[in-house]
């Protein structure tokens, strides 16, 4: 139990750490970049859905 405490607490941090970080240096995005990666969302989900599907029915 003392080790999955310890890693929650690690990983909470580092969260906390890179959140703050991404927030104060990151590169803002723009209406184009979010419209550009909008267009491949529901494309990749579908693909998503149909190799969990393959997987479900043929892996296990």
């Amino acid at each position: 139990m003392g080790n999955l405490l310890t890693i929650l607490v690690i990983l909470f941090i580092s969260l906390f750490v890179l959140v703050t970080l991404l927030e104060k240096f990151g590169k803002k995005t723009e209406e184009q970049d979010l419209s550009k990666y909008s267009r491949w969302v529901y494309p990749l989900m579908a693909v998503m859905l149909g190799a969990m599907l393959i997987k479900h029915f043929f892996m296990s």
